[in-house]
């Protein structure tokens, strides 16, 4: 059975906010390894309980700990201070799972030993863009032992995510009073109702990237996009649909071309493809993540 914590870690919060973790486990599975986890939302938008049943259950029943965490959104916090807090969480991981009874001293079934807690950083969309900004960083305590991107992106191509987005464009008009409805205070939930409209408004108008960073062009390059990384920190897995209509599949392919990752490609038209639990898209897709994964512990 699927045993679900709430860990609050808010004293480590980078900028005051409310700041969780919700970890899962399979209770009967010894634990082999932990995902921290990153929701995707275009940084402006989600929460850290998106996960589909079907992941938590496929994941877990393997024995991997799913630790999804908190970071904040933008506009109220731009990617300097996303990034920095993400890389916190991540050094921070262990301590995460010891309040949630999942490291001891003594060996045991279900729980890790301290200091000896293999991890892979995973994240969908926006997350996984962040999880390969951690990847590429050298402020990592331990290097993952690997890096799960579901249709990440790295800002590695050019215009798609500072021009009006065709798809986005078909949708209704947001206007910019949308903006009126986010708290201008850190915050690390943006539920639909009041944050999507920001991110379909922002892809309307070509404003994504003003939302998300305020400093200057060469240094969001430099700093907050993959182009002059040339190397991440463990092995990546990438996953991404050829109709992604959301961060297109030339993004995809400059990202592959970069890191040589192992690959899983969708023949679908949908950006989060996974969300789907019954297309047999999303069982091979969790099927190559383990087997990814595997491989590397």
């Amino acid at each position: 059975m699927i045993q679900k914590q709430i860990i609050d870690f808010s004293e480590f919060a980078s900028y005051g906010f409310i700041k969780k973790a919700t970890v899962y486990h399979e209770d009967s599975v010894s634990p082999k390894a932990v995902l921290l986890y990153f929701h995707g939302g275009g940084l402006l938008y989600g929460n850290r309980e998106d996960l589909p049943e079907k992941h938590l259950r496929t994941f877990t029943e393997k024995g991997y700990v799913i630790a999804a965490m908190d970071y904040p959104l933008a506009p109220a916090v731009t990617l300097p201070g996303i990034l920095e807090d993400v890389l916190d969480s991540v050094n921070r991981y262990e301590e995460v799972l010891t309040t949630a009874g999942l490291v001891a001293e003594a060996e045991t079934q279900n729980a890790f030993r301290p200091g000896e807690i293999p991890y892979f950083l995973w994240g969908r969309s926006a997350g996984a863009y962040l999880t390969l900004l951690a990847g590429a960083s050298e402020k990592l305590a331990v290097k993952p032992s690997g890096i799960l991107s579901y249709y990440g992106y790295g800002f590695l191509t050019d215009g798609w995510y500072d021009t009006s987005s065709f798809w986005y464009s078909s949708l209704p008009e947001v206007p910019e009073s949308c903006l009126q409805a986010i708290p201008s205070e850190p915050h690390c939930t943006g539920p639909l109702e009041t944050h999507y409209s920001v991110y379909v408004y922002a892809r309307q108008k070509g404003l994504w990237k003003n939302l998300i960073y305020s400093g200057r062009e060469k240094f969001f390059f430099i700093d907050y996009s993959l182009r002059l990384k040339d190397t991440l920190q463990a092995p990546l897995f990438c996953a991404h649909s050829t109709g992604d209509n959301d961060v297109p599949f030339s993004e995809f392919n400059a990202l592959a071309a970069k890191y040589r990752p192992e690959k899983y490609i969708a023949a679908a038209g949908d950006h989060d493809f996974d969300r789907d639990e019954e297309s047999p898209f999303t069982n091979e897709l969790l099927n190559a993540t383990i087997q990814f994964m595997e491989k590397r512990l």
